[in-house]
């Protein structure tokens, strides 16, 4: 699946007021974070992800390493935080706009 512009823009207007749920610290990007975020995702479907100042991954790699190892999609890179977003196998909350 793939998000448009318009479905982008919605989640960052949701994500806005998230609080970060995962933080990557000086780990990187482990079994053990890619596991939280996986959770995280399927409790939320938007979660925010907070880089550490002494994450040792580069902030574009490690959202696309984390929406791989997650199977979801990037919704925004800002600053150290990433927003991703999975819609729930089951019962989805959040309805994006059309394409």
């Amino acid at each position: 699946m793939s998000l448009n512009g318009k479905q982008r823009r919605f989640l960052r207007a949701l994500g806005h007021a998230l609080q970060p749920i995962v933080h990557v610290g000086s780990g990187g990007l482990t079994p053990g974070v890619a596991a939280a975020l996986d959770q995280a995702l399927l409790d939320h479907e938007l979660v925010k992800v907070r880089l550490g100042q002494n994450a040792l991954v580069e902030r574009s790699d490690a959202a696309g390493e984390l929406a791989t190892m997650t199977d979801s999609e990037v919704a925004q890179v800002l600053g150290n935080t990433v927003l991703l977003y999975r819609r729930h196998p089951d019962k989805p909350r959040i309805r994006l706009p059309r394409r």
